[in-house]
């Protein structure tokens, strides 16, 4: 089985004499954007997304959004992070997608097998003894998916910066079935 994590010398992908050559997946990835720009034409699209929704989830790399929601380019603004939590970066970014872009829905996905599971807080104090500093950010770690979406609903719709919050939901994808399953937020 192919997958986009082996080497494009191992797939016999287009970007191979690079792999071949010991570039790194960065030239790699360069290279296949000159292909994709040579055939790329300026789709005349206004930074505004056409369904007027702003999707939050996980940056984990088996979350295909596009393909998952059916989302075409444009459609949609994409917040991604560890965990697919809302932080305070998630909200400044939902702020400026709600007033300046005209957002107006907010979907909020986790996932099953999440690597924030196995992390806890702890790992700020073994940054802080390895580097010297701790970070300034929380990890968000989580054990119960179900709860974080509650708790990521909760945080975007008692927002005071956020224009709409009456179409807010939550749900927790399925790494092995890709189904999602809509999380119901507490009363």
């Amino acid at each position: 089985m192919s997958t986009s994590a082996q080497s494009s010398a191992e797939t016999g992908s287009p970007a191979s004499s690079t792999a071949r050559s010991g570039g790194t997946v960065t030239d790699r990835l360069v290279e296949l954007n000159t292909r994709y720009a040579q055939a790329f034409r300026d789709p005349g699209m206004d930074a505004r997304p056409v369904l007027h929704v702003a999707v939050v989830a996980c940056m984990d790399a088996r979350l295909d959004l596009h393909d998952a929601l059916g989302l075409e380019l444009g459609d949609c603004h994409t917040i991604r992070n560890a965990g697919g939590v809302v932080t305070d970066d998630v909200i400044r970014s939902l702020t400026i997608s709600q007033r300046a872009l005209g957002t107006r829905s907010v979907i909020l996905i986790h996932h099953t097998n999440c690597g924030l599971e196995s992390l806890t807080e702890g790992f700020r104090q073994e940054l802080e003894l390895e580097v010297g500093q701790r970070p300034v950010w929380a990890v968000e770690a989580y054990s119960d998916a179900d709860q974080d979406v509650r708790q990521s609903m909760q945080r975007v719709r008692t927002s005071p910066f956020l224009l709409h919050t009456d179409d807010i939901r939550g749900f927790v994808f399925d790494v092995t079935t890709g189904k999602l399953r809509e999380i119901l937020p507490t009363s």
